[in-house]
C-alpha cells in the first residue's frame, strides 16, 4: 500500500477541530435502549455499524475524493456532470445518493451538521477547488462528501478516503464508549485494535465501488440505528448530538 500523506492523518485526528466529539455515531442512543452494555456488546456494535453506515460512509467519501481531484488544474479528465463514468453529476448529485441511502431524518440532520464543521475546518486548513465548488454548490452536504474532498486536498486517494472514514465510523462510537460506559480506554482501544482488518477490508470494498456509477454505491440498510436516532432527538437527557 502507497505511504498515507501526513497532511492526511489530519482527518484521522480526534482532535480536529470538527465538532466530531459532539457525535457518538448512534451509540448513545443503544446504550439508553440497553442495546449495548459491556465491551463485548461494544465489539458487535462496531462490526456491524462498520458492515452498514460505515460502507456506505466510506465508498461515498471515496467517490467524493475522486470527483474532488478531478477540480485539480492538473487532473487528467475535468469534473463532469453527465453522468457518465461514475454517474458525475455535479456535488448536488452526489449528494442526493447520500441523502438517499440516509433514510433517518435525524441521521440525515446530524450528517449534514458534522459536514458542514468539518468544510469549516477543511478549508481553513487546505485551499482546494474541488472543496470550494463542493461549499458553493451544496450549503450544508453531507460529512462523508466533505471528507472526500478533504481528503483530496490533502493529497489522498479515494482508497485513503475511504480508509479514514472507514476508521471515524468505528473510533468516534469507541470513544464515545468510555464516557457512556465507563470503560477502560486501554480496553477500547484493543477492541479498536482487532478491528483494523476489518477497517481495511471495508475501506477495499468501499473504493472499488467508488470506481463505479454512483447510483451503484452500496446502501447496506441499518434499520436498529435509525430507529435509535430518531429516539435520540426525542430524549429529554443525552450527552451527544447523535
Amino acid at each position: 500500500m502507497a505511504e498515507i500523506p501526513a497532511a492526511l492523518l489530519l482527518l484521522a485526528d480526534a482532535r480536529l477541530p470538527a465538532g466530531g466529539h459532539a457525535h457518538s455515531g448512534g451509540l448513545e442512543p443503544a446504550v439508553a435502549a440497553h442495546a449495548v452494555t459491556d465491551l463485548a456488546d461494544l465489539r458487535d456494535f462496531l462490526h456491524g455499524r462498520l458492515a452498514t453506515t460505515g460502507l456506505t460512509g466510506a465508498a461515498l467519501a471515496a467517490a467524493a475524493c475522486a470527483y474532488a481531484a478531478a477540480y485539480a488544474p492538473d487532473a487528467d479528465i475535468p469534473p463532469s456532470g453527465d453522468g457518465s463514468a461514475g454517474g458525475r453529476r455535479g456535488w448536488r448529485g452526489l449528494d442526493a445518493e447520500a441523502d438517499a441511502r440516509t433514510p433517518s431524518p435525524a441521521q440525515r440532520r446530524a450528517s449534514r451538521a458534522q459536514g458542514r464543521s468539518l468544510a469549516r475546518a477543511a478549508r481553513a486548513t487546505w485551499s482546494h477547488p474541488g472543496l470550494d465548488a463542493l461549499a458553493a454548490e451544496v450549503r450544508a452536504p453531507h460529512h462523508p462528501l466533505v471528507l472526500g474532498a478533504a481528503a483530496a486536498a490533502a493529497g489522498g486517494t479515494p482508497r485513503q478516503a475511504a480508509a479514514v472514514a472507514a476508521y471515524g465510523a468505528a473510533a468516534g462510537p469507541a470513544s464515545a464508549a468510555v464516557r457512556l460506559l465507563g470503560l477502560d480506554p486501554l480496553d477500547v482501544h484493543r477492541v479498536l485494535a482487532d478491528l483494523a482488518a476489518r477497517m481495511d477490508e471495508v475501506a477495499d470494498e468501499a473504493a472499488a465501488a467508488a470506481a463505479g456509477g454512483w447510483d451503484a454505491l452500496p446502501a447496506p440498510s441499518a434499520p436498529l440505528l435509525d430507529l435509535l436516532a430518531e429516539a435520540h432527538v426525542r430524549a429529554g437527557l443525552r450527552l451527544f448530538e447523535s
